[in-house]
């Protein structure tokens, strides 16, 4: 009975906020013209070619000079910030996913390349409890919208997130990456293997996640894994 009250309420909720603005509220379009003409679009001349950090110029930067990253490259769509935030909070706790679907559509340009560079499209799993609660996962949604793009196939059966974790914004920075250790794991390495892989998730903050599932995915050899983010913090 509860799940049954939950879908009524996230129906009531999608016929509610299908024609408003995910950003503003207002009236009209999926992102109205206001809204999107603020966003930011990732710099790409001016960021670390790895975690996407703002650097002034196309070096790595710091952290990533020091830290171990398990995948080889990164690609960001918008900076998180102002009226975007909005946009994605909606698109994963409103029950909105042709919001998540308009996003990509808005970066074409910085997603079309990497149809030369990929095998497969690996979205960031979720727990199941997740699922039942959001109704999606974000990241399959994203990945479905690049696979249109790029003619690629989507696979979430090789990945599974198989421990439930905090919400990684509600964490300090050492608190997030005990959070993320050990909660992926390898269910078809045999997909993977010799393939070049693009790990697909919403948002990219200190890299934890995408470093840990990086990490795991690298078991099942894969030829390379690029990363990819819809927006990255500043």
């Amino acid at each position: 009975m509860p799940s049954l009250i939950n879908n009524l309420v996230k129906n009531i909720l999608h016929i509610v906020y299908h024609h408003t603005c995910a950003s503003c509220g207002e009236k009209g379009d999926i992102i109205c013209k206001a809204c999107k003409d603020s966003f930011l679009f990732i710099d790409y001349n001016n960021i670390c070619p790895l975690c996407g950090r703002h650097v002034g110029k196309r070096i790595l930067c710091g952290e990533c000079m020091l830290t171990k990253r398990y995948f080889s490259e990164g690609y960001f769509g918008f900076v998180y910030e102002n009226r975007l935030k909005e946009a994605i909070h909606t698109f994963k706790f409103k029950g909105r996913p042709e919001v998540g679907r308009y996003l990509v559509s808005l970066i074409k340009h910085i997603v079309s390349p990497l149809a030369d560079k990929i095998d497969l499209i690996v979205p960031m799993p979720i727990t199941e409890k997740r699922l039942k609660e959001r109704g999606f996962n974000q990241s399959y949604i994203i990945s479905e919208e690049i696979s249109k793009i790029i003619n690629k196939p989507v696979i979430d059966a090789a990945l599974i997130k198989s421990r439930e974790t905090k919400d990684q914004y509600s964490l300090s920075r050492e608190d997030r990456k005990k959070n993320i250790k050990g909660a992926f794991t390898l269910k078809r390495p045999d997909i993977i293997k010799d393939k070049n892989i693009l790990l697909v998730d919403d948002l990219y903050t200190t890299g934890f996640t995408a470093n840990e599932a990086s990490y795991i995915i690298n078991k099942a050899k894969p030829t390379s894994i690029i990363f990819f983010a819809l927006a990255r913090t500043p």
